[in-house]
């Protein structure tokens, strides 16, 4: 999910905040809320496509790792 939060933020910068100029922390707010709305009225789903077994068996290789360690 982190990623899709990276995804977002830089949509929001790319578009909205990157060539904006702004006077004030308000007008920098009007302008993110102004994203939102645009950005909602159109939402999409996400779809999640890794395979749970794959994520798994790669945490306890995380743990496996981190076991050793200590």
């Amino acid at each position: 999910w982190l990623n899709a939060v990276e995804g977002f933020f830089a949509k929001l910068s790319k578009r909205r905040l990157k060539r904006g100029v702004f006077h004030s922390v308000v007008d920098l707010q009007a302008a993110i809320n102004r994203f939102l709305v645009e950005h909602n009225q159109k939402p999409k789903p996400f779809t999640w496509t890794a395979d749970p077994d794959k994520i798994i068996a790669a945490v306890k290789r995380g743990h496996q790792v981190l076991d050793s360690i200590h």
